[in-house]
């Protein structure tokens, strides 16, 4: 095993540059770069995979742990898929999610590996693979005094904190609307935010409601220790990598180590060793297993 690395991104935890150990060439051959991580023509060598890395910690899906290492879900993941595909050598260059995008649509980079949703406006541009590799668990926080938000419904004449115009929690809000005439959530738009911002917003009584990936609430309220808690968990939702449209050779490979790795019991095993619940059961499941693990904090 052996790191590529390509560049230090100032976006990660002490400056340090994100990387998955890649495989090294099993056959003595150089690795021959493609640019776009199509395939190599030499069977001796290995085809260079360069993926574009999310450069902002995600807690539990990718960060950086003590010994600024790389660690999460979706490491792990992607280790598991380099065993699996040993034909590649991945190159990994951790950068922000608008250059993930741009590079993945120009072909700078083969994929973009982050925890991504789907919209209309993704799958014009990028190609999605035919598997999840995980899911979302999305939930609502409210200030702790209150119960009377739970579900999405309960949302309508609230106010909701406000969301990028390119956020996959959005999307599904948006799609809530559509299927609810009469009782739509108010969304309103905001440039960039975090989970940190957005706590302090329903903290402050300012806003009712903020819609979050439950991770993320955790990993923030674990450090900012405000008055508020999960009103309710409302959806899983799967997470993907987008690829390059030029990339289906790839995403149908790594597609069918996702199936093994599925099948297999890898990811479940995986999903509970980071979130201590395994995502790929019900939501019913998943429900419980956070409620479990708030009673036991």
């Amino acid at each position: 095993m052996k790191n590529t690395i390509l560049r230090t991104s100032a976006l990660l935890l002490g400056a340090v540059s994100l990387i998955v150990a890649g495989c090294a060439n099993q056959n003595g051959g150089s690795a021959t770069a493609t640019g776009t991580g199509s395939a190599s023509s030499d069977s001796n060598q290995q085809t260079v995979v360069k993926v574009a890395l999310n450069g902002v910690p995600v807690p539990l899906f990718s960060f950086l742990d003590d010994k600024n290492q790389p660690a999460g879900y979706m490491i792990d993941y992607l280790k598991e898929v380099e065993k699996k595909l040993p034909e590649y050598q991945f190159q990994y260059e951790a950068v922000d999610t608008d250059s993930q995008l741009i590079g993945t649509d120009s072909g700078k980079y083969a994929l973009a590996a982050n925890f991504w949703f789907k919209n209309p406006e993704r799958e014009k541009k990028y190609l999605f693979p035919e598997y999840e590799y995980g899911y979302s668990i999305t939930a609502l926080a409210v200030k702790e005094d209150r119960n009377d938000i739970k579900t999405l419904d309960d949302l309508a004449g609230k106010k909701l904190v406000p969301m990028t115009p390119t956020s996959g929690l959005r999307y599904i809000i948006k799609d809530y609307n559509i299927q609810h005439p009469g009782k739509e959530i108010r969304i309103e738009d905001i440039d960039r935010t975090t989970a940190s911002d957005d706590l302090k917003l329903v903290d402050s009584g300012k806003y009712d409601a903020t819609f979050i990936n439950i991770n993320s609430f955790d990993d923030a309220n674990n450090r900012l220790k405000l008055k508020v808690k999960i009103g309710g968990v409302i959806s899983k939702e799967p997470v993907w990598f987008l690829y390059n449209k030029n990339q289906s050779e790839l995403a149908k490979k790594i597609d069918a180590v996702t199936v093994q790795l599925t099948n297999d019991g890898t990811l479940s095993k995986l999903a509970e060793k980071w979130f201590d619940v395994d995502f790929f059961k019900s939501l019913d499941y998943v429900k419980q297993g956070h409620q479990f693990r708030k009673e036991n904090k």
